[in-house]
């Protein structure tokens, strides 16, 4: 083989190796996270339970919990979509459960419902608690004066509407038109396949440079 050719083959091999050595890592991060992914769809759908005393992020997030209460008629708008019924709002809602005030994700409605009249009722209700991660440096504050939030934070909500900071993103409940928008993991991102695909078409592409490259060396000399 020609001397000159020696070095960018091996080089060539060595970064496609490099680049193919990601694309399986990846799959590996893959195998992984539909792991956890499995595993927090499994625990969204267990037996729901009572309302834990002091809920833990750590601990409860996606708890299933069963409460019964009251809507006191407070609220919060924030700005969502849907696939299946466009823009709209997430309806936040103050919950009465025996002598405490907890949030309550009530569900999704369009925008020409968002300043619909909801009276206070009593409900039962089934969902779980969520703290959902929602807020970056990009994120608008709210705009008070309309009532429209831009993101569900936890704590600002509580703060705003005197609640403790517990949300349940209500599944199904009873005595109400808005149309639940349960948690699910679709929000949660795996991109771990595409990223996969992308290192080994840049391998593919390295190793044909690569070749290429070889090949004009070994017509120039």
């Amino acid at each position: 083989m020609n001397r000159s050719v020696i070095m960018p083959l091996m080089f060539g091999l060595v970064g496609a190796g490099a680049l193919a050595w990601l694309g399986a890592w990846q799959l590996q991060r893959l195998d992984a996270k539909q792991a956890v992914l499995s595993e927090i769809e499994a625990r969204m759908l267990e037996v729901p339970v009572d309302l834990p005393l002091n809920p833990s992020q750590e601990r409860d997030r996606y708890l299933p919990v069963a409460v019964a209460g009251k809507f006191d008629g407070q609220e919060i708008h924030v700005l969502a979509s849907s696939k299946r019924y466009g823009a709209g709002h997430r309806v936040i809602g103050v919950f009465l459960v025996g002598e405490r005030r907890i949030l309550v994700d009530r569900g999704f409605v369009a925008p020409e419902a968002k300043n619909t009249s909801r009276p206070a009722k009593n409900v039962a209700i089934t969902g779980n608690l969520h703290w959902p991660d929602e807020i970056d440096s990009y994120t608008p504050k709210p705009d008070l004066a309309a009532n429209i939030w831009f993101a569900r934070d936890v704590a600002a909500l509580a703060r705003a509407l005197n609640t403790e900071p517990v949300l349940i993103v209500a599944r199904s409940y009873t005595g109400d038109d808005i149309r639940p928008y349960p948690v699910s993991t679709a929000a949660i991102p795996n991109n771990h396949l595409g990223y996969a695909i992308t290192w080994f078409l840049l391998a593919l592409v390295w190793l044909g440079m690569t070749g290429m490259l070889a090949w004009r060396i070994k017509r120039r000399t």
